[in-house]
């Protein structure tokens, strides 16, 4: 057990506390895939995306007679990277993360520019005071469930947005069904209309943009715009500050946020939520951690990471991915303002490494108390014990490794300032140290 497990630390070790220029070649081998045919897709053009030092691109191929192909690079399986797919001028990107080794399989589709292929399910807003001006956040959830599955792409926009009049765009991203948000280049359609070109794949989708609007005497009433129709509006805000709106409901609590919903908004409609009141300035380490950060690209992202994250929700908000909206909380001030903090509830992919302060104990990283519950509750019977506290272990540094993998993506994305990247990193070697020291 130990030789497995300080051969996982050797492995992390030196991805967290190396520099991050890798000695050995890496190789990784896998297979495109069209997932409207379902056969392999041969002749496709393939580039190798290294993210650290700002997406640069370090080698290309093309997928063999059966879809097959092969990259060799030095940092393959030791800092984050992308395959993408390019396919009718459609970027089909693959994340791969530290650590991987096993073959991919890299998905494409065929396009469709018809407007139905996708339905908007739900539109969030979350407002947060700040000063003398309101940082709002909003997000569609998107669903694309065509059959045969095509993906919708359109090179002129493909999916519009307005702001509120007096609105000032921040950042636009986009993320696709495996949830890694990728910022997006806004095309500027006038009178505070934007659209983003994005390929949503079959699957949900969901985008996500921050804006600020003047907040003259901690009061406002702002228009929210509606563009698709039949979609739920819930409207997010501290318990502090006071909301009412047309046709908004109370929807109780979560995250330490009030709720306010609305069903079956019709399309066109602007929705008037008046607010008024404070909020008590954010912890600017809090949820650090949190959300899921994008790789920066160009009109159209469609970047995805494996491995992602979901936490369940409760089931009077079944239409809401809280993991998705801490992940544009962190977009609202660019990494400035943080509104949400959370535990994670991992239901697919690596588990994450749970961030909370402690109360009044001796600090501790959460990656070592994870460890901790899962070996106090393991069975103490010999084999079977170790082998449970070897998972732990296991788990505990596949949790990091993802942490790791979702900073730098967030680093090159421009989401988080150079002084909180160096922090966080240095919080990912503490981390990294307690579980050598056991």
């Amino acid at each position: 057990m130990k030789r497995r497990y300080f051969a996982r630390l050797v492995v992390l070790g030196a991805l967290v506390l190396g520099p991050l220029t890798i000695a050995e070649a890496g190789t990784v081998h896998g297979t495109v895939m069209n997932g409207t045919t379902g056969k392999a897709a041969a002749g496709i053009d393939l580039v190798l995306i290294q993210l650290q030092g700002g997406m640069q691109e370090v080698a290309r191929s093309k997928s063999g007679a059966q879809g097959e192909f092969t990259f060799d690079h030095p940092g393959l399986g030791a800092q984050p990277m992308l395959v993408r797919a390019i396919y009718h001028g459609i970027n089909f990107n693959h994340a791969l993360p530290p650590g991987t080794s096993a073959a991919q399989v890299v998905d494409i589709y065929e396009p469709s520019k018809d407007p139905k292929t996708i339905n908007v399910s739900s539109h969030v807003v979350i407002f947060q005071p700040n000063g003398a001006n309101l940082i709002v956040g909003e997000e569609y959830q998107i669903e694309n469930k065509s059959q045969p599955p095509l993906a919708y792409f359109r090179n002129e926009g493909g999916f519009d947005f307005a702001l509120p009049e007096g609105g000032k765009l921040q950042q636009v991203a986009a993320a696709g069904p495996a949830g890694m948000p990728v910022v997006q280049l806004p095309i500027d359609k006038k009178n505070n209309r934007y659209s983003i070109a994005f390929a949503f794949r079959p699957g949900g989708n969901s985008v996500r943009y921050s804006y600020e609007l003047p907040y003259p005497g901690n009061t406002a009433t702002v228009k929210i715009p509606t563009i698709y129709p039949g979609g739920r509006l819930l409207v997010v805000a501290p318990p502090s500050v006071q909301v009412s709106g047309d046709g908004l409901a109370p929807a109780g609590q979560e995250q330490n946020m009030n709720l306010y919903g609305r069903e079956d908004v019709p399309a066109g409609t602007l929705v008037a939520v008046s607010l008024s009141g404070t909020a008590p300035p954010p912890d600017q380490n809090a949820g650090a951690d949190q959300g899921q950060q994008g790789g920066r690209d160009a009109q159209q992202g469609g970047g995805e990471a494996g491995g992602v994250n979901i936490q369940q929700v409760p089931g009077r908000l079944d239409v809401l991915k809280w993991p998705l909206i801490a992940g544009f909380i962190c977009v609202f001030a660019l990494g400035a303002i943080l509104l949400a903090r959370k535990p994670v509830v991992a239901v697919a992919g690596p588990a994450a490494v749970e961030e909370q302060a402690p109360a009044a104990k001796p600090k501790k990283s959460k990656a070592s108390a994870l460890v901790a519950s899962n070996v106090r509750a393991a069975p103490t019977n010999g084999a079977s014990s170790l082998a449970e506290v070897d998972a732990a272990i296991g788990t505990s540094l596949d949790g990091l490794k993802e942490r790791l993998f979702r900073l730098e993506l967030r680093h090159q994305a421009g989401t988080i300032s150079e002084e909180e990247y160096a922090r966080e990193r240095a919080r990912a070697e503490k981390v990294l140290r307690d579980l050598v020291r056991g």
